[in-house]
Order: structure tokens, then C-alpha cells, then sequence
């Protein structure tokens, strides 16, 4: 009588665990690299929001990017400072989940990154208190002109260091590019 041994049926099993494991192994990884991906495209289009807005309003914005987050912030042409953007949400301080990092690349420089955003300067008399030191300036400039300082932002988890790298060229061009440098 034909059928299958006991044997022959423990080898198939086997090979369908190794096979099952290795989708859910990937699974995991593809999830990873999606929220890498994510974030690389929520900065990017929150540039090109404050890049119009600049435009449009007149008003010169920067970014400051610190080692898991970044928040923009507003000149005050009138005050020759800078302030947090406090009352837009799409321009709210952003943090970048555990074990994900930023490094920043300026003119071909890496810049030190602080683990926190610069401290407000706190005036007594000024209730607003947003105001940030006189010697302050974001990393990234968001010009009324419609410049953009052009830098090398890489979004890096820390796990296995894969990376999405977000380029912004001298030439104004925003770019998104993974770990194979295969434009997104």
C-alpha cells in the first residue's frame, strides 16, 4: 500500500517551518526599512510645506536637527532672532523612533548633533518666552527666496545600520535615496 513514512513527512514539515521563518524574518526586516522609508518621506515633504510657505508668507525658516529628532524654526527679521515654531502642528518638534538616528552632513562636514534642542533663552518681562540666543542658527535654512541650504541627512537605525539618506542639492533638487543608492 502506497503512502508516505513517518520520515518523509517530519522532512516536509521541516522544509515548510524553514520556509515559514525565513518569510517571517523578512517580513520583520521589510517593516524596518518601511519606517526608515516613512520618515525619510514625512522630512521631506514637510521641507518642501515650509519651503512654500517661506515662498509665499516671506518668512525665512530653519531646521534644527538634533541626534533622534529635529523642530523648525522662524526668523524674526524685526528681532534678529530665531523662534520655535510653536503654533503650527505640521511644524511641531518630530522624534524618530528608539534606535533610529540622524547624521548631518554640511558642505562635506559631519556636524555634531546635540541629543536635545537648543535651550530657549527665558526673558522675565516675555511671556512668549520662544525666543532662542542671538548666536543661534538652525542647521538647515528655509529661505523666503526659496533657497534651501543644501546638506546630507541620513536616517540611521543603530540595529543593523541601514540607512535612507535625504539629499537636498545646491541646486535645490530633494532627493531620497536608500541603501543601494537607488533613487526613491
Amino acid at each position: 500500500m502506497p503512502g508516505f513514512t513517518l520520515i518523509e513527512i517530519l522532512v516536509v514539515l521541516v522544509i515548510v517551518g524553514i520556509i515559514v521563518a525565513a518569510a517571517l524574518f523578512s517580513l520583520g526586516t521589510l517593516g524596518d526599512d518601511r519606517n526608515l522609508q516613512t520618515q525619510a518621506r514625512r522630512l521631506t515633504t514637510l521641507l518642501q510645506m515650509a519651503t512654500d510657505d517661506a515662498t509665499i508668507q516671506g518668512r525665512d525658516f530653519g531646521i534644527e536637527v538634533m541626534t533622534a529628532g529635529y523642530r523648525f524654526v522662524e526668523h524674526d527679521p524685526l528681532l534678529n532672532q530665531w523662534f520655535e515654531v510653536t503654533d503650527d502642528d505640521l511644524m511641531r518638534e518630530r522624534k524618530l523612533e528608539e534606535g533610529t538616528e540622524f547624521e548631518l552632513v554640511i558642505e562635506e562636514h559631519r556636524v555634531l548633533l546635540e541629543d536635545e534642542s537648543q535651550e530657549t533663552q527665558r526673558e522675565e518681562e516675555d511671556i512668549d518666552e520662544r525666543d532662542l540666543t542671538d548666536d543661534y542658527l538652525p542647521h538647515i535654512l528655509i529661505l523666503s527666496s526659496g533657497d534651501t541650504s543644501p546638506f546630507e541627512l541620513r536616517i540611521v537605525r543603530s540595529s543593523d545600520r541601514a540607512e535612507v539618506l535625504v539629499r537636498m542639492s545646491a541646486a535645490g533638487e530633494l532627493k531620497i535615496v536608500n541603501d543601494d543608492d537607488d533613487p526613491l
